[in-house]
């Protein structure tokens, strides 16, 4: 499978809930902080629920 990698750009503070919880299922935890995961259609959903607040790398 393909990999991606995923940077926090911008901050979680009086975002709802749901957006939260997607980030922290994501791994990222602040500003600046990269994962790389595979993508599998979960995954690029999450991506899509969370893409204003990311920036999206395929590697």
């Amino acid at each position: 499978m393909e990999k991606v990698k995923i940077t926090q750009v911008r901050s979680i503070i009086k975002r709802p809930k749901d957006q939260k919880l997607t980030m922290q299922a994501l791994g990222l935890r602040k500003i600046n902080h990269t994962v790389e995961k595979t993508a599998t259609p979960q995954i690029m959903g999450m991506i899509r629920k969370v893409a204003h607040l990311i920036k999206v790398e395929q590697s």
